[in-house]
């Protein structure tokens, strides 16, 4: 047989490239089944992305790609949205934001209360100062710059925040209790505003706090005015999320509507026995305001208890001025048997935790920073002070003044048929209330909530596939574009040809939480890929090593074409 000679099979070649199509996308996702964020139902079909971006939706991609994604049997979604992330210094440790990163999390939103910007030489000092496990020099000075230090470094998932109104308000007053002057607030706004310009989501506030709770309402309502304008949201750990709780939803509604910026309410519950009747009333206040025409939502985690610090044991007045003058009372024989006295009594004019719980028995010691109280980890309240042989109110205040911190606590305050309830709401969005860690290295210096590890993935595995509180295309909407939109946040939380590459692929049959408040630091399993901004961060369930995450900004942003809606 006579062989072809170069220029026959060159021309062969020619034909044969020329007759295959051309690779159209970098990443297709084929034949899973579509949850694209609307709430709508399902479908089979294909998502391609091409770079950074989403190319195509629907039932079958036309051309090829360069990387084919076998998603059939599967789920593919937007990504999960973390309305309320504490992965402010995580993500300094571990730019992968692990526990996050493997429940499908693609973006974290900061910002309760405290930001990590505006910040002046003073609170500089005192961050570094009051550093716990983690440690990190403070580079940055506005929360924008803080944003994109992140992104500079290296992180997994893409981050938004929004200014504290506890961080304004230290930034011109201090923590003491004090009222602004109206020099004092004009600069308290003017912060807000340039927050705003830098990306800011809006206004955040933590109400049971000091110095949080030395804020009157009309404070709240100038600086939040000031969010508005540049079309950002009011955001709020309420003042009272127990005995007063509905004055306090009034409060935030009232903010609301004299600022003009839409409201949420932060990890919205019922917090104590006494007040879980409440949640019929909760639910009817939020749902009288969205039928005037406000825009109230609210986001929670999936737990019957919260994490805080002992400080929501004890009232505000005897922290004012700081950890350092708190625990300089501490030391005070009279101040700390008034103390006994008032956190003993119940009363309606700070919210008491310990009180709340029940029972010392209830409150879970998580964290301490110094090492010779680590051994506590873990023990509650109540067997502390039996080792100690001294009263709960007594050994709370020693391990503060031991410490020289907060002390991170866990408190069993909910009920687990409100929380049902809770889930299925449509206007209920989803936050971890934590860091986004992995179970090694600095983060095993101190203990966890569940919700680290398990708080989204628990909404699909225990509340829509076992409990059916919720149905999978309402929740997956409630865990990505709801809070996409109230955020005001561009081309993200859906999938739409488009939008930016956030993308999840989860089996709804067998995605499960692992973490237990005996064993928290247990990784979530069944989210099987994940993609941000075009780039897979997890294969087959395990993290690929990528950052790819970036800044997301909020409508107020100065780099917006036209200069952002601040106005």
């Amino acid at each position: 047989m006579k062989k072809p000679t170069a220029f026959a099979v060159a021309i062969a070649a020619l034909f044969a490239t020329s007759a295959a199509p051309p690779v159209r996308y970098s990443v297709l996702i084929r034949g899973g089944t579509i949850y694209d964020g609307s709430g709508g139902a399902p479908y089979l079909g294909d998502v391609a992305l091409r770079g950074d971006r989403i190319a195509y939706v629907g039932p079958h991609a036309p051309g090829r790609a360069a990387r084919v994604v076998d998603a059939r049997g599967k789920a593919v979604s937007p990504g999960f949205i973390n309305m309320l992330s504490w992965a402010t210094e995580s993500l300094i440790a571990d730019g992968r934001g692990m526990s996050d990163t493997r429940q499908g999390v693609t973006l974290e939103v900061m910002g309760e209360g405290d930001s990590m910007g505006p910040l002046n030489p003073r609170m500089k000092q005192l961050g570094v100062k009051r550093q716990g496990d983690i440690k990190y020099p403070i580079r940055w000075t506005t929360l924008g710059q803080y944003l994109e230090y992140l992104q500079r470094k290296g992180i997994t998932p893409n981050v938004a925040s929004f200014v504290g109104a506890t961080t304004v308000r230290v930034h011109e007053l201090g923590e003491k209790d004090v009222d602004p002057t109206p020099a004092q607030l004009n600069r308290m706004r003017a912060l807000v505003r340039q927050a705003m310009k830098e990306g800011a989501m809006g206004v955040g506030s933590s109400l049971i706090y000091a110095p949080a709770t030395y804020a009157e309402t009309p404070e709240l309502v100038a600086i939040t005015t000031e969010a508005a304008k540049c079309g950002g949201m009011y955001i709020s750990h309420m003042r009272s999320e127990g005995n007063k709780l509905i004055e306090a939803i009034d409060e935030l509604i009232e903010i609301s509507a004299k600022s003009r910026a839409p409201a949420e309410i932060y990890h919205f519950k019922q917090a104590g026995r006494p007040n879980w009747g409440k949640l019929d009333d909760a639910i009817n206040a939020v749902e009288a305001a969205r039928a005037k025409g406000h825009r109230i939502t609210a986001d929670m985690y999936t737990y019957p208890a919260g994490a805080t610090g002992l400080d929501a044991a004890m009232p505000t007045w005897v922290q004012s001025g700081g950890l350092e003058e708190w625990t300089k009372r501490l030391k005070d024989r009279a101040v700390r048997a008034r103390l006994i006295k008032e956190m003993r009594t119940p009363t309606n004019d700070w919210e008491n935790l310990l009180l709340l719980a029940g029972s010392p028995d209830r409150v879970l010691l998580i964290a301490f920073k110094n090492p010779k109280l680590k051994p506590l980890t873990g023990k509650t309240l109540a067997e502390v002070a039996k080792m100690r042989g001294k009263s709960p109110e007594e050994t709370a205040m020693d391990l503060v003044i031991e410490d020289g911190s907060r002390v991170g606590a866990v408190y069993f305050l909910m009920s687990e048929d409100n929380i049902k309830r809770e889930v299925g709401l449509p206007w209920m969005s989803f936050g971890s209330d934590e860091a986004s860690e992995a179970p090694e290295g600095v983060f095993l210096k101190a203990s966890s909530h569940p919700r680290a590890y398990g708080n989204f993935v628990r909404v699909l595995a225990e509340y829509v596939r076992k409990d059916h509180a919720a149905q999978l295309p309402d929740a997956i909407r409630r865990l990505s574009s709801l809070p996409a939109i109230n955020l005001g946040i561009k081309q993200r939380g859906s999938l739409k040809a488009g939008y930016y590459g956030d993308v999840v692929i989860f089996d709804p049959a067998t995605v499960q939480d692992h973490a237990t408040f005996e064993r928290p630091k247990q990784l979530a399993t069944g989210i099987d890929d994940v993609f941000i901004n075009g780039v897979q961060v997890l294969r087959d369930g395990k993290h690929t090593g990528a950052k790819p995450g970036r800044v997301v900004r909020g409508p107020g942003w100065a780099g917006w074409p036209g200069g952002g809606a601040c106005h």
